[in-house]
């Protein structure tokens, strides 16, 4: 539209890339595909934003909204509680790992981690340990950007503006393993190395200090690192270890992304607290959630005790009911069955690209993919910063885009494409999305 930009404050956007030119705008949408004011479609590689699990046009989703808000549309969660709440957080926690059965909603995943990292400040307080209040994370890893959930993000570029941020963020290294040569072919001696490299910042910091150890079980920034065997189960020891509670940061891992419902149930490891967001309403209404162990909440429960925290829209009436309807759709459909069952075929598929000289490495699980560009298959050479400028945002962005495929093509890190696609997404669009990409990274090949 060509007034977009008259108003509209777009996040994450160079504002300037549109002065001379219009904005892309799309206006629906249905299952895999959306379209936009021209009436172009677009399969829709990315899910929106990691975030509509169920696919585009889910009406019965639309209508569940409506009738909530017809009946109750808002009633705050702040020393009451309201119907779809309730049934919601009981939903929940009968998905979770045993023993996560306390769920703090919020309105997004900024917010769910930092209510994680205030729990954590708090809890210690509360059982005699008020020094601890770090939490380690790792690099590149982005985990919001709130003040709080900045501080815990790992992208450097994102944070120099609003320096000095909330102190207290320790940086480990990833588990990028395409980029960790001296494992050779090792992953599990590579998983031992990075996990010990968290208990090695704990001792550095000094364990007294250290409140929480913050992980996607698939770290999204980078281009999907998936944890080696092993990792978590070191890591679940190390926080044992060192009275530490593990947060599994799952705003995009859960609700069927990784095939199971939960991230920590696919790499078989327990956190103290799981942060969601995004998938949970598929995106149908804003909604996030921080669900916590048993023993997290038992020192508020007493006297005058509370958790000095909250938010006006957390677990709003509309949202909780967008979340019932939506898990009634996962379970009609079996949608993180349909995750396992296509999973391989969708690998399989983004393997082809291997053959081509630019595609150095595809890594992922379930419905969630990265691959990563190379100037050097055989050194693995990446792109310098000028050279990684004109190939994602001076062509492939575009190109992916006219094309008719929106995923993300990113270099915090390495130069990346990432897709994540609707859950319902099959052979028919995995193919399509195979083939533009080949298209488009054999014209960049000719480019560079």
């Amino acid at each position: 539209m060509a007034n977009a930009t008259d108003h509209l404050w777009m996040h994450f956007t160079r504002m300037a890339s549109y002065r001379d030119g219009n904005v892309p705008t799309i206006v629906r949408g249905e299952g895999a595909y959306v379209w936009d004011s021209r009436g172009r479609r677009y399969l829709d590689g990315l899910a929106g934003l990691f975030v509509v699990n169920a696919g585009h046009g889910r009406t019965e989703l639309a209508e569940a909204a409506a009738k909530q808000a017809a009946e109750l549309a808002y009633f705050p969660l702040w020393s009451y509680a309201h119907p779809t709440a309730v049934e919601l957080a009981e939903r929940i926690v009968a998905l979770t790992p045993a023993g996560l059965n306390r769920v703090f909603f919020t309105t997004g995943g900024s917010e769910a981690v930092e209510s994680a990292w205030k729990l954590a400040r708090a809890y210690f307080k509360r059982v005699g340990k008020p020094t601890k209040y770090k939490v380690v994370s790792r690099y590149i890893a982005y985990h919001g950007t709130s003040m709080g959930a900045l501080a815990i993000t790992g992208l450097p570029a994102i944070k120099t503006d609003f320096e000095p941020l909330v102190p207290g963020g320790v940086k480990v290294p990833n588990t990028n393993f395409y980029r960790a040569p001296e494992h050779g072919d090792d992953p599990a001696a590579f998983g031992r190395w990075a996990a010990d490299e968290i208990r090695r910042a704990i001792e550095r910091e000094g364990p007294e200090t250290v409140a929480a150890v913050v992980l996607e079980p698939v770290q999204n920034s980078g281009g999907c690192f998936p944890p080696p065997p092993g990792y978590f189960e070191r890591v679940r020891q190390i926080c044992d270890e060192y009275d530490v509670l593990l947060v599994s940061d799952e705003v995009i891992c859960s609700w069927g992304r990784l095939g199971t419902y939960f991230g920590a149930d696919r790499y078989g490891y327990r956190p103290d607290i799981i942060t969601t967001a995004k998938g949970i309403t598929s995106g149908y209404a804003p909604l996030g959630a921080m669900i916590a162990d048993d023993r997290l909440i038992e020192p508020f429960l007493g006297g005058t005790e509370m958790f000095a925290h909250g938010i006006t829209f957390g677990g709003h009436p509309v949202s909780c009911a967008v979340a019932l309807a939506n898990l009634d759709l996962f379970a009609r459909e079996d949608l993180v069955g349909h995750v396992r069952e296509h999973e391989a075929a969708f690998r399989s598929t983004l393997e082809r690209l291997t053959d081509l000289p630019i595609v150095g490495d595809v890594r992922g699980d379930g419905y969630f993919y990265g691959i990563e560009l190379v100037k050097d298959k055989t050194t693995r050479l990446t792109f310098d910063d000028a050279e990684s400028e004109r190939l994602l945002r001076g062509f492939l962005s575009g190109a992916l885009f006219d094309a008719g495929l929106y995923c993300r093509a990113d270099d915090r890190g390495d130069p990346v494409v990432q897709l994540a696609p609707p859950l319902v997404a099959d052979q028919r669009q995995f193919d399509e999305i195979e083939q533009i990409l080949r298209a488009v990274l054999t014209e960049a090949w000719q480019q560079v």
